[in-house]
């Protein structure tokens, strides 16, 4: 039997691999970032490049004194909403830039990928922002409120102090934690306390057992017993709020009734029902409750009233606020005829162009090593600002699109929302949907409902009994609607708002009226029934 003989062969093949050029690389990096990172981004590739430079704003052709002259001389009152005020274009550019390196740039176009739209974009100093779709608002046909919005010879801007505030609170643990330190506690009992804040949920409740808690403690001091666990568990259970650290909402709830004065009406019947008949109470058995009790409805009734006040989830609770910024990408003008447009908001973007000193000097370059400095960095310049400009024009095609078609929206608010997917937006602006996905998230634009993100505006549909389509937000706009109406001590059940959501001509199943509900965070109508 022959052998297998091992030998080496070199051949040539063609193949056809799909990449990305940095430039394209860097074009989608930017169409994801929230202006926040886009800042930041912007300010380290300023660092990075020499050939670019911030827009400063004593760089405008109007001086400081013409340009309050001309502040003065507009009306006091502005409101984008306004229907007397008038959006337009103007030809003064977002991004500023000089012509050099590749005029003729598009990341979305100079590469094989058919993910991203192949609009193109021209990288020139004179080019006008309606060339590019980006477009700002004349100064003349606004009026200014300071209160609102200030004019710019850029475009819209909003003030940063008078941007959209999301307000978030001091967590839990950071409560607990402040109080601990302005406590006596030292040593072991400090360890002990601290082991017991960290099992604490978000609810308020503690997720470890104690016997956990004391194997952990006793890793420092050997000599800690349960009972020790046991005492500083109460010490800590009447930190503010009271009640956090307890095992469910029946240990939580009886620690406050008992902090009650004891001359309390119905405070020692509130402790009875907790302490033996929390479970009929959870499940809204009040007749079995009363006969358990030998009560009538009406003492029922005073005793309920009293374990409302309770606080049954000491981890819901606002010590402190503090502030989230959220500065709109884009804002949303009503202009003279009564429709709505959208303008990128001109003080979220940070002007930038060639340097102009830096050009210059490239001309004088000698050695190779010189002049591949200036080539390659001239040319990075270029393709960050046509990066930049591209996801600008983007920004404002998207925008503009979800606003036509969410204009009830702008005047009756999430009741008026239709239904719109990515691909509606996508082949409209005729662009991928992964564009479209990225340009949206977290990105915000100004309504006159409020701020809000634009992928807020997507949203499913539902069935209609004329054949057409609601959106899903407008069904749980409905839905939250018809239970803030509702009789409480007769509330309304799934069933019942799918029948009267197909009353206003949406055909909601029960089981999808449910899920709504439960995105919105509304108890069943079991749960939501009271007794007084």
């Amino acid at each position: 039997m022959a052998g297998i003989r091992n030998t080496l062969q070199l051949r040539t093949a063609q193949t056809q691999t799909l990449s990305m050029t940095p430039q394209l690389q860097q074009a989608i990096k930017l169409l994801q970032l929230s202006s926040i990172e886009l800042e930041q981004e912007i300010q380290q590739v300023l660092e990075e490049n020499p050939f670019l430079e911030k827009v400063s704003s004593d760089s405008n052709d109007e001086s400081l004194e013409a340009l309050e002259e001309k502040e003065q001389s507009d009306s006091d009152d502005f409101d984008p909403f306004d229907n007397d005020s008038s959006a337009s274009n103007t030809s003064d550019s977002m991004i500023e830039h000089d012509n050099y390196g590749d005029e003729n740039f598009d990341p979305f176009r100079d590469s094989d990928s058919s993910s991203i739209s192949e609009s193109q974009s021209t990288s020139n100093e004179d080019t006008a922002v309606e060339e590019n779709n980006v477009t700002s608002v004349k100064e003349d046909e606004l009026i200014r409120n300071d209160d609102y919005i200030n004019k710019s010879s850029k475009g819209l801007a909003i003030e940063n102090n008078d941007i959209y505030e999301g307000e978030t609170t001091e967590t839990l643990r950071d409560h607990l934690i402040f109080q601990l330190e302005m406590s006596p506690l030292e040593g072991t009992d400090k360890l002990i306390a601290m082991n017991i804040i960290d099992a604490i949920n978000d609810s308020g409740y503690i997720t470890e057992s104690l016997e956990d808690i004391l194997s952990s403690v006793q890793k420092d001091d050997p000599e800690t017993t349960l009972d020790d666990v046991k005492a500083i568990l109460k010490l800590v259970q009447h930190y503010d709020p009271l009640g956090v650290a307890s095992r469910d909402a029946a240990e939580c709830m009886l620690i406050q009734l008992h902090e009650m004065d004891s001359s309390t009406p119905y405070r020692d019947l509130a402790i009875k029902v907790i302490s033996e008949y929390s479970d009929l109470l959870s499940n809204r058995d009040f007749r079995s409750l009363c006969q358990k009790m030998s009560i009538k409805e009406n003492v029922l009734k005073e005793i309920i009233a009293v374990l409302q006040k309770l606080n049954p989830r000491p981890g819901n609770f606002a010590p402190s606020k503090k502030t989230d910024f959220v500065i709109p990408d884009v804002i949303v003008v009503k202009t003279s005829d009564g429709s709505y447009t959208a303008e990128l908001n001109s003080s979220a973007n940070t002007l930038i162009r060639i340097n102009e000193a830096y050009s210059q000097l490239s001309k004088q370059a000698r050695t190779v090593q010189e002049k591949e400095f200036f080539k390659s960095h001239l040319q990075e310049a270029n393709w960050f600002i046509s990066s930049l400009e591209k996801r600008n024009e983007t920004l404002l095609k998207v925008s503009r699109c979800i606003v036509a078609h969410q204009t009830e929206f702008m005047d009756k608010g999430p009741s008026a929302m239709k239904p719109m997917v990515l691909n509606d937006v996508a082949t409209e602006i005729e662009m991928h949907e992964s564009t479209i996905s990225r340009i949206t998230t977290e990105k915000y634009i100004y309504t006159p409902k409020g701020t809000f993100e634009l992928k807020y505006f997507f949203s499913s549909s539902v069935g209609t009994d004329d054949g057409g389509a609601a959106s899903a937000t407008a069904v749980k706009s409905f839905i939250k609607d018809l239970i803030a109406g509702e009789n409480p001590r007769k509330p309304l059940s799934d069933s019942k708002l799918s029948e009267l959501l197909l009353e206003k001509g949406m055909n909601v199943a029960r089981r999808t009226v449910a899920k709504y509900r439960e995105a919105l965070g509304i108890e069943s109508s079991s749960q939501r029934k009271k007794l007084i």
